[in-house]
């Protein structure tokens, strides 16, 4: 029903053309405002953006891996130079307070990650390369041996069974 006679994508709307060079994106009163509602730079994100801190669009740069607990709350003052994330995303929240102080939180909607504490071990160098002279006593998490008995003693994993628990 609908034939197409020829593409129309080299037809571009002076609209289209008036964002694209930000005509009548007004400055900002003063550098440094928060523009966290505001979308991100074109120009800045092809390094061309003239306006710099004036400019009314947010100047992203490099990863940000956590979003920012006083942007959150709406009290973050740094803007663009903050180093955490001005965006709600759940998979980047900050860690619970109550949860890594006390072991629990009574918000049954808190927004904040709840990490096991036991994950934040880390593991022992020492029985990384072979052998750790604490054992079981070790601070640093060292795996169960899964070899029980005789077999213990022979575990590649560089240890004896006596320090498997046995």
């Amino acid at each position: 029903m609908q034939d197409l006679l020829a593409t129309v994508d080299h037809l571009k709307f002076d609209l289209e053309l008036a964002m694209q060079q930000q005509l009548g994106a007004q400055p900002l009163p003063f550098p440094g405002m928060d523009k966290s509602g505001s979308a991100v730079c074109e120009f800045f994100m092809r390094a061309a953006c003239v306006k710099g801190g004036m400019c009314p669009f947010r100047h992203i740069s490099g990863e940000k891996t956590v979003v920012c607990k006083h942007w959150l709350r709406g009290l973050c003052k740094k803007g663009d130079q903050c180093e955490f994330l001005h965006e709600y995303d759940m998979t980047k929240m900050p860690e619970c307070y109550f949860y890594s102080k006390f072991g629990e939180c009574s918000n049954k909607e808190c927004p904040f990650l709840h990490i096991d504490p036991e994950s934040k071990i880390k593991d022992c160098p020492w029985y990384d390369r072979g052998f750790c002279k604490h054992g079981t006593t070790c601070s640093q998490n060292i795996p169960a041996c899964g070899e029980k008995g005789h077999y213990a003693n022979k575990c590649t994993k560089g240890h004896l069974a006596f320090l498997s628990g046995q």
